[in-house]
């Protein structure tokens, strides 16, 4: 039995694959392997310190109070462990933030922004380690893992996302490491280490502690085992007593490991310990059906994140990562990969990046924000790459171990050498652009330059950082604008700036503004980033940016932050004027506002509705014309020329309009409601029903709608029809 046993137990082992016929690997490899990760772990968590704020991190650090205050109370204080329709913070693991708080506590730090920043560099440096070290357990040789750390560190998106996104970059870590730990047990199986099996506890009680995505390392778990076995144990026709043990073996071996990391991460997470069970169900439910909906700029259009094309991630990934990567991933299918030794790890490596990007494909995810929310796929991308680059290294080096094992060494050194050439691209972007170096675009598209207007560049709001900084220079040089109060800095991301201005506040207030009613407000400065200005604005050489833009961030000389500095408050007093009904001082201002800047937005709005409210149709329509010209993607300036020429009974020109408007932005009910006006004249019932169908689709409480589609159905002799429609439109509150 003992003999039958070993012989089953030969045939299961997934065994390592041989180290490859090349060079010898020396020490020398192994030195440098551990130096160039000292260095990269010291030189992350230096940039790190340069690193903004991100979009989401002040939700997430009130979120990681609640979750101190509730471990603090012991449980009794139960905010972080309940989820509301006002707070869905508790179905986010979140472990990073909320270690981050702990030691913020404990360091009674000041700038605890740092401290989490930091311990995210940490984050995203072990996952570059784990990425290589299952380069190193896969090839047996420290030259891939080298490649693979190089290759990594020197992505800008993911080296950027590990100084500031402690959302999406945690889990990352924990899927990588998940996945070493995963490799070295079904390696060593049946025999495998505590050691290794604890570990794989760990990761994945910290991957689903991070986001309940980390879920998946389950899944994995699960299925690499069963691939594991039809592969070395059915296939095979061994299907006797002994292999029948062996297979109990793993399953039980898989179920300790699988409930000990479950149970770790309800323990660090407060709103899955409140129930183990039905709370994590229902956050998977929950964030597979997420409903907030984001406009995006892709493609050169703004489009609701809930209707991006299916390719939207796998393109944003294939424009956004280093070529190399790109290259050695494709190479290593080709170069090794699928040799009967190692097609096992391969087809681990390679399920574990393309899988989530299909499921989300598949799905229909909500997904916005570039590729964030599937990061954590990209390190065992980068792994393949690195063992197609050494794989490729290790054939010419063969090559030349003839001659010497000297010039096969040298042949490899020039391999590295060669791989950083290809990576010459990313390596300059980090440099120059540091610490933006998550707004990346490859030589396939020709970089930030060529795309700039038509993707999302700073979307998580880094820049705001160095934006305020600036003003601050600029004050204590010139001093401020009105020294009888304090400076007035408004912004779209308020949580960001006023974090930056917290020691200043004796001196500077911040707030809120949108960038299409910024001037509706009094303010001092504005800030900026880009992201959500229509990609038409951002392409018009006149218009953008603003006539008082006093300084910009740039990306390879692309601004992707704006600071404003109020030179003229015209458009201002003329918009408060207007409210006030005061229309010839308004007028009078807003004329003023134009003449200082001819493409103020606000200003035309301002002037084209009291222009509208006057009956000067003309006046109204020549400035509603100009700005369309200007700015042929702003909503606001074609709903203004559609209703001007429907006035003046152009219905030609009011339906292109309206349309415009529509195919802009397919919530914005505007363009369909004056749509449905043009056709009722035309007489044209039935589009124009469908039309006032629609609009009821999206805002169901729209009372002109049911108006006219009551009198639609009256003039069509349909009175029954129009009633009900009566009774429904009265039926809302």
């Amino acid at each position: 039995m003992k003999k039958e046993v070993k012989v089953v137990q030969k045939e299961v082992s997934a065994k390592q694959p041989a180290p490859p016929a090349g060079v010898k690997e020396s020490a020398a490899w192994r030195w440098a392997f551990i130096g160039l990760l000292a260095v990269a772990l010291v030189v992350m968590v230096r940039l790190s310190l340069d690193a903004g704020i991100s979009g989401d991190e002040h939700f997430h650090y009130k979120h990681a109070a609640d979750v101190y205050s509730y471990y603090m109370s012991g449980g009794k204080d139960t905010v972080a462990a309940t989820m509301t329709q006002q707070n869905n913070m508790p179905s986010y693991g979140q472990v990073v933030d909320n270690i981050a708080f702990f030691v913020e506590k404990i360091l009674h730090a000041e700038d605890y922004m740092a401290v989490r920043h930091v311990i995210n560099a940490i984050c995203g440096w072990l996952a570059m380690l784990f990425a290589s070290l299952i380069a190193f357990r896969v090839s047996k040789q420290r030259k891939a893992a080298i490649l693979v750390l190089l290759l990594m560190f020197f992505s800008p998106r993911f080296l950027g996302h590990s100084f500031n996104n402690l959302k999406d970059l945690p889990l990352a870590t924990g899927m990588i490491m998940g996945l070493y730990y995963i490799i070295v047990f079904l390696q060593d199986f049946p025999k495998v280490k505590k050691a290794t099996m604890a570990m794989l506890a760990v990761s994945i009680g910290f991957a689903i502690a991070v986001r309940i995505g980390g879920l998946l390392l389950i899944a994995y778990f699960g299925l690499f085992c069963a691939v594991l076995f039809i592969k070395s144990y059915k296939l095979s026709g061994i299907w006797t007593k002994p292999g029948n043990l062996l297979f109990g073996k793993m399953v039980k071996w898989g179920l300790i490991v699988v409930v000990a990391g479950y149970a770790l991460a309800m323990l660090l997470w407060p709103y899955g310990l409140a129930n183990p069970v039905e709370h994590p169900k229902f956050v998977l439910s929950y964030m597979s059906q997420f409903a907030v909906s984001i406009r995006q700029n892709f493609e050169g259009k703004m489009i609701w994140s809930s209707e991006l094309p299916l390719y939207y991630t796998t393109k944003f990934i294939l424009m956004t990562i280093p070529v190399a990567v790109i290259v050695g991933f494709t190479v290593y299918l080709f170069a090794g990969g699928l040799k009967k030794e190692s097609w096992f790890e391969t087809f681990m490596i390679y399920f574990a990046f393309i899988f989530p990007i299909f499921w989300i494909t598949y799905t229909k995810a909500n997904v916005y924000g570039g590729w964030r929310h599937s990061i954590f796929s990209y390190p065992p991308m980068v792994v393949a790459a690195g063992l197609g680059f050494n794989a490729l290294i290790n054939w010419v080096a063969q090559r030349f171990k003839k001659k010497s094992a000297r010039a096969a060494g040298i042949v490899y050194a020039g391999g590295i050498v060669g791989v950083l050439a290809l990576l010459s691209g990313p390596i300059l972007h980090t440099i120059r652009n540091h610490p933006y170096e998550y707004v990346y675009f490859n030589e396939l598209v020709g970089g930030i330059k060529k795309v700039f207007g038509s993707y999302e560049l700073d979307y998580y709001y880094h820049s705001t950082r160095r934006a305020s900084e600036w003003i601050k220079a600029d004050v204590a040089k010139n001093g401020a604008p009105d020294s009888t109060r304090k400076t007035r800095v408004v912004t779209w991301h308020p949580a960001s700036v006023a974090y930056c201005f917290r020691n200043d506040t004796a001196d500077f207030s911040v707030g809120f503004a949108r960038w299409y009613e910024r001037g509706y407000g009094d303010w001092d400065y504005a800030i900026f980033v880009i992201t959500g200005i229509n990609p038409e604005l951002q392409k018009s050489k006149n218009a953008f940016p603003p006539k008082n833009t006093a300084y910009q961030i740039k990306v390879d000389g692309m601004p992707i932050c704006l600071v404003l500095k109020r030179d003229d408050k015209s458009d201002y007093y003329g918009h408060r004027a207007m409210q006030q009904g005061q229309i010839g001082e308004a007028v009078a201002y807003l004329q003023k506002a134009l003449e200082y800047d001819s493409y103020n937005e606000q200003a035309l709005d301002d002037l084209i509705n009291i222009y509208s409210n006057l009956q000067m149709v003309d006046s109204a329509l020549t400035l509603a014309k100009r700005w369309v010209k200007f700015n042929r993607g702003s909503s606001a300036a074609l709903t203004h020329a559609a209703t001007l020429y429907l006035n003046k009974g152009d219905l030609s020109n009011a339906l292109l309009s309206a349309n415009a408007v529509t195919k802009l932005n397919s919530r914005d009910i505007s363009g369909l409601w004056i749509a449905a006006n043009v056709y009722a004249q035309e007489n044209n019932a039935n589009v124009a029903l469908q039309n006032l169908n629609r609009i009821l689709q999206i805002r169901a409480n729209f009372k002109p709608a049911y108006q006219l589609m009551a009198q639609l159905y009256s003039n069509a002799g349909n009175k029954q029809q129009a009633q009900r429609v009566i009774e429904a439109m009265n039926s809302i509150p």
